[in-house]
C-alpha cells in the first residue's frame, strides 16, 4: 500500500525544522509520488525554511504561551481554537495517511484533531528533556520516535521508539575531506585547527570567548574556523585583519559544515539536539557550551547526556569567556584526551534515524 500523503507539523527553531525536512526527504527517496504537507507557525522560520528545501507548508495563526505577563497570552485560547478548526478542515481536505509531529506548538492543534480522528499519528522528540508541546501530545499519538535513553520519565513506555535524531547526510559525511577544506577555509597544513560554531545568528558567548583570547590563539600556535554568526558579522568584519594576524578564519555562516567538520582537530559548539547529533556522527573530540536562554534549560541536559559518558566537555556559558579558549588549546594538545572523547561520542552516533522514523511511520499505517 505505501506511504502516499504526509503532513508534517511543528517548527519554530532549525532544531525542529531540520530533522522533519530530513524525515521528508527519506519518505521521498521510499516513496517518490508521496504527497507531503508541512504544517507551521505563521511568521516563523519554517514558512521560509520548509518551501526552499522545496516543499508545501501551511501556516497555523498559533503561538506559544509567554511566561511573563504579555498581552498575546489573552487571545492565545481564540488563536487555539482557530486553529484547531482549521487543522480539522485541512485534514478532511488533505486526507493524509500520517501526521508526523516533530516539536514546536505549531504541532499541537494538528496532531491532536488527528489522533482524534483516528489518523497514525507519531512525533519525533530531539532533546533529552522533551518539550512541552511533545510531553501533552504523547498521551494520544501511536509512536514516540527518541533520541536519548531515559524519556519515560515522560512519555508512555510502550509508545517509545529509540531512533536518533534524522539530521542532514551531507553534513556528516566527511571523509576524504581535509585536504579539499584545508584549501576551501585557506588553512595552514601545519596548524591544528578549532572550529567554533555558534548556530546561525551567533553566540554572543563563544564570539566574546574567542576575541578575549586571540593572544593565547596565536601562542599555541593554532588556527580557528569561525562561525560568528550573522547578527554577529558586522561587528567582527572590520576586525578581519587583526583576526586573521592571530590565525582566526571569519566567517558569517558556513554552508560547507562538512569541509569545516572534516578540517577540525577540536570542535566547540552550543548543545542544541541537532548539533549534538551532528557531531555524534563525525567523531571529533568536542566542547559544549550549553545555551542557557533556550526553555526548560534543553542544552544543558544534552549537553550532560554526553559528557556523563566522557563523550564530550562541557563548559558552562558563565564560565566561557574566562576558560573555553584554554581548555580548548589544552585538549588540543593532549592526543589522549582526544582519543577518548572520540572512542566514547562513536558509540553515541545514529546515521540512519530518518529510516528509522519512516519505518514506523510504515508499522503505524499499515495497521490502520
Amino acid at each position: 500500500m505505501g506511504i502516499n500523503k504526509v503532513v508534517i507539523s511543528g517548527g519554530g527553531t532549525g532544531g525542529h525544522i531540520f530533522p522533519a525536512i530530513a524525515i521528508a526527504n527519506e519518505i521521498k527517496a521510499k516513496y517518490p509520488k508521496a504527497d507531503i504537507l508541512f504544517v507551521g507557525a505563521k511568521g516563523k522560520m519554517e514558512m521560509e525554511k520548509v518551501p526552499k528545501a522545496g516543499y508545501k507548508i501551511v501556516g497555523l495563526p498559533i503561538t506559544g504561551f509567554q511566561r511573563r505577563l504579555a498581552a498575546s497570552n489573552f487571545v492565545l485560547p481564540f488563536k487555539l481554537i482557530y486553529s484547531l478548526i482549521k487543522a480539522f478542515f485541512l485534514l478532511k481536505s488533505f486526507k493524509p495517511d500520517v501526521v508526523i509531529g516533530v516539536g514546536g506548538y505549531a504541532s499541537g492543534p494538528i496532531l491532536r484533531v488527528a489522533s482524534f480522528a483516528s489518523i497514525p499519528t507519531i512525533i519525533q522528540e530531539q532533546n533529552s528533556f522533551p518539550g512541552k508541546t511533545n510531553r501533552i501530545l504523547s498521551k494520544v499519538v501511536n509512536t514516540i520516535c527518541v533520541a536519548y535513553d531515559g524519556l519515560d520519565r515522560f512519555f508512555p513506555t510502550e509508545k517509545i521508539v529509540f531512533s536518533g535524531n534524522p539530521v542532514r547526510n551531507e553534513m556528516v559525511e566527511i571523509d576524504g575531506k581535509k585536504e579539499k577544506a584545508i584549501t576551501h577555509f585557506n588553512l595552514d597544513p601545519s596548524k591544528k585547527t578549532i572550529l567554533i560554531i555558534g548556530g546561525s545568528l551567533g553566540a554572543r558567548t563563544l564570539n566574546e570567548s574567542l576575541v578575549n583570547a586571540l593572544t593565547a590563539i596565536k601562542d599555541a600556535n593554532v588556527q580557528v574556523v569561525w562561525q560568528c554568526g550573522k547578527f554577529y558579522f558586522p561587528e567582527y568584519d572590520k576586525q578581519r585583519k587583526i583576526l586573521a594576524e592571530h590565525n582566526v578564519h571569519l566567517h558569517e555562516f558556513i554552508m560547507e559544515m562538512d569541509l569545516a567538520y572534516s578540517c577540525a582537530d577540536v570542535i566547540i559548539s552550543r548543545a542544541g539536539a541537532i548539533s549534538v547529533s551532528e557531531l555524534c556522527l563525525v567523531h571529533k573530540p568536542v566542547i559544549l557550551v550549553p545555551s542557557p536562554n533556550v526553555s526548560d534549560d534543553h542544552q544543558t541536559k544534552n549537553a550532560l547526556a554526553l559528557s556523563n559518558v566522557n563523550a564530550a566537555i562541557v563548559i558552562k556559558d558563565v564560565d566561557a569567556r574566562d576558560h573555553l579558549i584554554a581548555t580548548s588549546i589544552e585538549l588540543i594538545n593532549d592526543s589522549m584526551k582526544c582519543q577518548e572523547l572520540v572512542q566514547n561520542i562513536k558509540q553515541l552516533g545514529i546515521p540512519n534515524a530518518a529510516e528509522r522514523i519512516v519505518n514506523e511511520i510504515e508499522k503505524i499505517t499499515s495497521k490502520s
